[in-house]
């Protein structure tokens, strides 16, 4: 395991409010609360609006939050600021958390009545068109490449500055292996 900030041979900047988000992660590193708290306040707000596009449970939302800032405070040291920016860093942090805590949860068996209409939602639909296609495998069979982007922007929903950001490499790099991967899926599924 490579230790990015615990190389430092100089002490952790004083951070503030105009301090980058390497520098605040840096003095996280190096156990400065105040640090986290900063870097808290700014990212919490956004990570709370897209973790709660993906989930209709504020709990579970905050819960996934709170977990993400645990995981931040305790693996900032292995933060590699030439890999991608800290804010995508806490983006997948966030995600993996909420999905983690969705898999645990325990949903209550309701019972129904006979007489009860059940009609499926769309996304019900949805995932029953891809039980009876092959969607997932053709997936699994795009290059790690394209693979990346299409989960990034389609499994995930981020945009496509957001996910250049998260897999570190340009805009239209992005767009131009969303349309291959696109392309590469239509084949795969024809």
């Amino acid at each position: 395991m490579r230790l990015f900030f615990a190389r430092r041979t100089e002490p952790p900047p004083i951070v503030d409010r105009l301090s980058s988000d390497v520098d605040v992660l840096a003095a996280v590193a190096a156990g400065r609360t105040e640090a986290l708290r900063l870097l808290h306040e700014r990212h919490a707000p956004w990570l709370r609006a897209r973790l709660a596009r993906r989930c209709a449970d504020p709990d579970l939302v905050d819960d996934a939050i709170q977990d993400t800032f645990v995981a931040v405070w305790r693996g900032a040291s292995r933060f590699d600021p030439g890999a991608g920016e800290v804010a995508a860093w806490i983006w997948t942090i966030g995600v993996r958390r909420l999905i983690s805590l969705l898999r645990v949860r325990r949903v209550p068996v309701v019972e129904l009545d006979s007489d009860d209409a059940i009609t499926a939602s769309a996304e019900d639909l949805v995932l029953l068109s891809v039980e009876h296609t092959d969607v997932g495998g053709a997936i699994a069979r795009l290059s790690p490449e394209l693979r990346a982007v299409i989960e990034a922007t389609v499994l995930d929903g981020l945009t496509t500055k957001e996910a250049a950001r998260l897999l570190g490499i340009p805009e239209g790099t992005v767009k131009t292996r969303a349309m291959r991967a696109r392309t590469r899926l239509r084949e795969l599924l024809t």
